[in-house]
Parts: structure tokens; sequence; C-alpha cells
């Protein structure tokens, strides 16, 4: 895969591609729940473990972003990734959904289209929340955490309960079994980054600034503690990666190698320093204040790689000063993709490969957009 830079900007507030008819899903769901537990009960939670042969697969699917009538290319999609990874948990990694559902029953049959690859396999899976999840409460009266109560009625849902008090919807710890033991060898992080800025802090808007949300310093201190909490308890500490929906302020930084400048010499220049693959079609879209969240991996240093989505035409991946900062690219079909002839192109999953080589080690794993596989 190669590295572009000067392809055309695109809008994130471009309009969905609407899915045509005869491409569309419409399978019912019962409106009290579509998992194996009782209706509104928990389903007991399956164990996240490394295989016997010490390996461990995640396989990312970001912005699968439809209604009810949900493209069937998506699913397609994700039916063929799982068929062909055979992962260990998959992650929908925010904008599950858009704001075209208008009954609470329209929104339990989208998020049930998108689930039920992983569950009719058996595969544990979760979501992180992104900011068009929530387009149509207003509407439905789906809120993110009606919404989680439904998925965790889901056999192989994995999902964290939301911490009372704390900024977001399921910001979870998920521990990987070792192939040997019960202790953990390996953590997955999910974090909430929210939906829009508010109209103003201090009597100040953000006209001319972008209007996404960010992480909150209090989800950054639930990380850094929850990281100290679990190095105490086990002795070491566990390697782990992190998803969330929107970038950091460092992806962008990272491209270019540079805060200020952004020209083809500065990427070149990146791609060298950084060992970045894949590609960029549109500008990064992080929220208007950089939340400290990277700050806190270098210090607490078990986080490994930090892996979004958001900008549904990004695809790239780099080391950024020993922490891979990742795009998956848009598994939707019915969101938007790139200009033209080439707009499903860049469609598709992401995935990593991990194998625990000794037990209180593991190199960092390569991984981009698209389907990229890397062992370690």
């Amino acid at each position: 895969m190669t590295s572009r830079i000067n392809q055309p900007t695109l809008s994130r507030r471009a309009a969905l591609a609407a899915a045509g008819t005869l491409g569309a899903l419409g399978i019912t769901v019962s409106a009290a729940g579509a998992g194996k537990a009782a209706p509104g009960a928990k389903a007991p939670k399956p164990t996240l473990a490394f295989r016997p042969d010490g390996k461990f697969k995640v396989v990312q699917f970001n912005d699968t972003q439809d209604d009810e009538q949900t493209d069937r290319r998506t699913i397609e999609l994700m039916d063929r990734t799982l068929d062909a990874e055979k992962p260990d948990f998959v992650v929908i990694n925010g904008d599950v959904i858009n704001g075209g559902c208008d009954t609470e029953l329209d929104v339990k049959q989208a998020l049930n289209h998108v689930v039920k690859p992983m569950e009719s396999r058996k595969i544990p899976w979760a979501v992180t929340f992104g900011n068009h999840d929530e387009d149509s409460a207003q509407r439905t009266g789906m809120t993110e955490a009606k919404m989680l109560q439904f998925l965790q009625s889901y056999a192989y849902n994995v999902n964290a309960d939301s911490v009372p008090g704390l900024t977001g919807t399921s910001n979870s710890q998920l521990l990987v079994q070792s192939s040997r033991s019960k202790d953990p060898a390996f953590g997955l992080w999910l974090i909430d980054t929210g939906r829009y800025a508010p109209d103003a802090i201090n009597g100040q808007n953000f006209e001319g600034y972008p209007d996404w949300d960010w992480v909150r310093m209090d989800q950054v201190t639930w990380y850094r503690n929850q990281s100290i909490a679990t190095e105490q308890k086990y002795g070491t500490k566990i390697p782990s990666l992190m998803w969330g929906h929107i970038a950091l302020h460092e992806h962008r930084n990272m491209w270019f190698a540079s805060i200020d400048s952004r020209t083809d010499a500065d990427h070149a220049r990146a791609v060298a320093k950084h060992s970045i693959v894949g590609e960029r079609n549109e500008d990064e879209c992080p929220g208007p204040f950089n939340s400290g969240l990277f700050n806190a991996f270098l210090e607490r240093g078990d986080v490994r790689g930090y892996f979004v989505g958001h900008d549904h035409v990004n695809t790239y991946v780099g080391d950024y000063y020993g922490v891979q900062l990742g795009y998956g690219p848009g598994t939707g079909f019915g969101a938007y993709g790139l200009d033209g002839a080439e707009r499903n192109r860049s469609v598709g999953p992401a995935s990593s490969n991990w194998t625990r080589t000794t037990p209180a080690s593991t190199r960092t794993p390569g991984s981009s957009s698209r389907r990229t596989s890397a062992s370690t």
C-alpha cells in the first residue's frame, strides 16, 4: 500500500449516501432483545484468551453507520472477513448506526444487523460509541446507555458497564488470558471519544475550531488509575491496545512529523521516521483540545497502539514514539467514501495478530487499515 498526501479533501459534513432498496437488509428483531439472555438481562461474558498456539487475532470494523435498512454489502464484507480471518475478538469502533432510525425497534434492528455476524460465529465482540450513534435519540429514545443495555444482552458481547460519574459510555478494560494460565497476558481498552464539542465554554464558542468531542481528563485519569492498579495486582505492566472512534492530534502530527508544517517534504520525512504505511485521503478530525491521552500512554508504557475510525477514507498507521497510531477505514457501504469511481476502494476492516512470545513481553504489532495482518 502506498502513502498518498495530495488527495482531494472530503468534508466531514458530506451527506451519507443512501443504500439502495435492493441492497438493503430488513431483518426484524424483537423489541425486547436479540441475545440468548432473558429480556433486559446481561448475558454471561465469554472469556478472552490466547489460543493454545499462543496467538490472538483482533478484527476492527469502523463506521458501519447505517439505519435499519442496512446495506447488504456491509454485512457481506463482515461475513467474508470473519470467515477469512477467524478472529478471537472483534471491535466495531464507533458510528455503529447513523441518524436514520425513527423508532426504538429501528435502532435495535440496525444494531442487530451488524452484530449478528459475530454472534452467529460465537466470536466475542464489543463496540465503542461514535459521534453519530445518538443522532436519532430524540426520535427513538435510544440513548447510548439504552443501546449498551441492548447490546449487553447478546451472548458474545463483552462491553463493560459504564462507570458512574465517568464521562462516556462503556469505557472498558478487557484482559486476555495467557494460553498457559489464567493470568492476563494482554489488554484491550475501549474509550468513548464522545460526540460533539459543547456550544461554548466560558462564553467562547468554537467557530474556526474543530467541533468534535475529545477524551476528557477524567477518562485519562481512569485509564491511568486502571493501568496502575492492574500492574500492582499482577506484578507487571500488561501490554495492550486501545480503540476509540475519534483520532488524536498526534495522528496528524505523526503524518507530517511536524505540528506547524504540512508539506510533501514533511510527510516524506515522517514516512522514514515513523514507518508510516497507508493513505491519508482527508484531514484528520480530532476535537479542539489535545486530551493528553497520548501523554498518558508514554508515561504508563503499556498501551502499544491506539486505533481509530471517524475519518472513513484514512487508512494509515505508523510508529509514533513507540505507540502505533492507526486508522481503520469505514466498513459501511452506506456511508461516505472516496470520490467518483473509487468510492468503495477504501472500504474494509483492519486486523492484527498477536503472539505471546514470553510470559511478560510481546512485540508491537504491524497494523493498518483495510486488511493488514502482522504477527509478533
